[in-house]
């Protein structure tokens, strides 16, 4: 059976599009993966784009979306990025908190980092799925 992922952050344009990008990679067939924001916004961080394009990652044709509550009943695992008290909580599921800087204003040089930071909790978060 393969392990659910959600990521959530505000916005849903920045970390948790990178995030749900680096896991799709990544983990394949191993994982479904699913990412939104607790106030979404109109487009995907353009920056964010760039930055994993990088890594030979597209995530240009993502779009940011609404947390919903099935989504967090769906999920295995919750990775909130900076949502507060506005993902739900259920018993049962793993939740991380990921302090991550937002990428929202920044230029390619200062989202670079978050962009590695992120892999790398990506890559630490695989091996616990599934």
């Amino acid at each position: 059976m393969k392990t659910t992922v959600l990521f959530v952050c505000v916005h849903n344009a920045g970390r948790s599009q990178m995030a749900a990008g680096y896991l799709r990679h990544l983990g394949g067939d191993k994982v479904t993966v699913l990412s939104a924001g607790s106030m979404p916004g109109d487009q995907i961080n353009p920056v964010a784009v760039k930055a994993m394009a990088e890594e030979g990652i597209d995530i240009a044709g993502e779009v940011p979306t609404l947390l919903a509550d099935s989504d967090v009943r769906e999920a295995d695992v919750v990775i909130t990025m900076g949502c507060g008290d506005a993902c739900p909580f259920y018993p049962g599921k793993l939740y991380e908190d990921w302090a991550l800087d937002d990428p929202a204003g920044q230029d390619l040089d200062a989202v670079r980092p978050i962009r590695d930071e992120i892999r790398r909790r990506v890559e630490d978060l695989l091996p616990t799925l599934g």
